[in-house]
């Protein structure tokens, strides 16, 4: 009774947590679930609710009320501009809309700080609710007993015009039939713009009310975003009774894990994200619905859809024929590497000391950005988590330079990519039995465990201090130990040079065309006879290793680690540059990796303190400017992304 009774007090916030976090997941569902938006700046939409707020509140009822209608108003029209900014990307697909709202994140995130500064905002309830009082024999904060009350009443308010309204019809017509709701003349287009806005709107209020709870501050955006996610795939993406459930089980691990098992907690909402994922049944595909569909008919004869669907199984043969019959052509596929290779030898003679370190940094960050495009751009798999083989490379080549165990620069690649691939050949499972979404959700997941595992293991890996103070790199046996910039520099290139050479000539190989006929033809490749279930996995771990390889190299050029160099952050832009690069051309990506690196690093220095904004509007514009890439600019032909069309039937899709 006593240890139930010490617990009460965590529970009763666990479920004041959750309802807050329900509140903000309810309009990331919508955004998703009926808009198809993967709209990864949520958080920032909950940020600028909180910071408004926080500025108005003032200790009275009108400040509070003032906040509320502000707040609720700023994120709302903030979802509305990304509605429309959303709307040209519909077409194709969930990564290019994830990297969008990312970019916009970023973009919102660094005009916050510009506005409200970077410090954590105090905030001021009325005098009323700034007390406790008596709960079961336990003083109890009434703002949290009154903010549950109100977040009932805005749960129930907000399911009554789901389930009872012609609004909320709408928008439930607007996910199941849209053809349908475009023939009684409502757009639907119309309606995913009105959903977005709300689902702004929600988030601001919930940033309002619940700034108390989550404060606005620096990593209030990304925290909110985290767990958003992790409410909404465990609730499914259409059922707000589920977002609710899933809400208040994330809000009592958050209170409760901390005060039961302290230890662990940091581990168990991203653990259970990634096992609900992974033990989510599978099931057919449905047939793809038109983006637009007011612009196509409300109805399709019998004999069109039959048509179509065979037109559709041909194109698809011819073109699985013709890749698996073309003729490889590795060293004219060399070429633009080379070429790429030889203009980064000569960096020491142009650029200076800085620019060189930064260089070596890029190289590094390109073998990442490399291994999402192997898995994105040929195996189909959009990733979100090569951070985590990137991560597990690091470390190793740090750890056994510091015990002595290898200080040779090849003995430590040969380690950090054997680890990695075997830290993908244990994850890999998981990860290749999904497809589209939830691929990313599970990969995210994976990235975000294991940056909280590094940051957790102090005694081994240095915590968020990182891990510094072991003996530098020596590049051969009997070499002296690398000890100045240009040494360090033409070593990492020689390293990359020879790993991406390789990369390029199995990609141009027989095994780069299984990769590239899996991803456009599965279920023809499955009824061929090939093992794709094997491709994909071996693609997953010479990726991994890939990545393992990377940060093997980023411990050399810079002799330091920490879990800020393999967060969420540098996935998202080891993404953007496949990308911009065209997801199929190892060049490009590392193109890519160089214009990101010099925006946020090299051109930011020319503005400081905007660093997030420069990288956010380079995300937004190669979204829009480059669909294709940079290859595709090249070659006229459109770059092979991640296909929005329908998936074959083994693949799995998010309910």
């Amino acid at each position: 009774m006593e240890v139930l009774d010490a617990q009460l007090i965590p529970a009763v916030d666990g479920v004041a947590y959750g309802l807050l976090l329900f509140v903000v997941s309810a309009g990331l569902s919508l955004a998703f679930g009926t808009a198809g938006v993967l709209n990864l700046a949520h958080g920032t939409l909950y940020a600028i609710g909180a910071a408004t707020g926080a500025e108005l509140s003032d200790g009275t009822w009108g400040g509070l009320l003032l906040g509320l209608l502000a707040g609720t108003a700023a994120a709302g029209g903030a979802g509305a501009l990304l509605a429309v900014a959303a709307e040209p990307l519909a077409r194709r697909g969930h990564l290019a809309q994830a990297l969008l709202t990312f970019g916009l994140a970023l973009i919102g995130g660094n005009l916050l700080t510009a506005v409200f500064g970077s410090d954590e905002l105090p905030v001021r309830v009325p005098e009323a609710l700034d007390t406790s009082v008596p709960l079961l024999g336990h003083r109890y904060p009434a703002y949290r007993l009154v903010f549950i009350v109100m977040a009932v009443l805005l749960a129930a308010f907000g399911t009554w015009v789901l389930t009872r309204t012609r609004a909320g019809a709408a928008v439930r017509a607007a996910a199941d039939d849209p053809q349908m709701l475009a023939a009684t003349g409502i757009s639907p287009r119309l309606v995913h713009t009105g959903v977005l806005m709300a689902a702004g709107a929600l988030a601001g209020a919930a940033g309002v009310l619940g700034a108390p709870i989550i404060g606005p501050g620096p990593s209030t955006a990304e925290n909110v975003l985290m767990l958003s996610l992790v409410v909404v795939v465990l609730g499914g993406l259409r059922s707000l009774w589920g977002t609710f459930l899933a809400a208040v089980a994330v809000g009592e691990v958050q209170t409760l894990g901390v005060s039961l098992a302290p230890d662990l907690a940091p581990y168990l909402l991203m653990a259970v994200m990634a096992g609900a994922l992974i033990l989510r049944p599978q099931r057919a595909a449905a047939a793809p619905e038109p983006t637009h569909p007011e612009q196509t008919p409300a109805r399709r004869t019998p004999s069109a859809a039959t048509k179509a669907t065979k037109a559709t199984k041909d194109r698809s043969a011819a073109a699985l024929s013709r890749i698996l019959d073309r003729t490889p052509t590795p060293v004219r596929r060399l070429t633009p590497l080379a070429l790429l290779l030889a203009l980064l030898a000569a960096a020491p003679w142009t650029v200076d000391a800085y620019t060189l370190s930064l260089a070596g940094y890029a190289l590094a960050l390109g073998l990442v950005a490399v291994s999402s495009t192997v898995l994105t751009g040929y195996a189909g798999l959009p990733v979100l988590g090569q951070t985590a083989p990137f991560a597990v490379g690091a470390y190793v080549t740090a750890i056994a330079a510091d015990e002595g165990f290898a200080t040779v620069g090849p003995v430590q690649h040969a380690l950090a990519g054997a680890a990695a691939a075997l830290f993908a050949l244990i994850t890999g499972p998981a990860v290749i039995r999904a497809r589209g979404v939830t691929v990313l959700m599970i990969t995210l997941a994976v990235g975000e465990l294991t940056r909280t595992a590094v940051a957790q293991m102090t005694s081994v890996t240095g915590g968020t201090d990182g891990f510094f103070g072991f003996p530098a790199t020596r590049p051969l046996w009997g070499a002296e130990a690398l000890s100045d910039e240009v040494g360090t520099y033409h070593y990492v290139l020689t390293a990359a040079a020879a790993v991406l050479v390789t990369t390029v000539l199995v990609l141009r190989s027989r095994a780069g065309q299984l990769l590239t006929g899996t991803r456009s033809a599965e279920a023809r490749m499955r009824a061929s006879g090939h093992p794709v279930s094997r491709y994909l996995l071996l693609a997953y771990i010479g990726g991994g290793a890939l990545a393992g390889i990377g940060g093997s190299l980023l411990v050399v050029a810079q002799q330091y680690v920490s879990p800020a160099d393999v967060g969420f952050e540098t996935a998202a832009l080891a993404m953007l540059a496949a990308v911009i690069g065209g997801t199929t051309s190892v060049a490009g990506t590392l193109l890519g990796v160089a214009l990101i690196v010099g925006t946020r690093d090299w051109l930011a220095g020319a503005w400081p303190g905007h660093g997030p904004l420069l990288l956010g509007v380079l995300f937004v514009l190669s979204v829009y400017v480059l669909p294709r890439g940079l290859a595709g600019i090249r070659t006229g032909v459109t770059a092979r992304t991640v296909p929005p069309a329908a998936p074959s039937p083994s693949r799995e899709t998010v309910s």
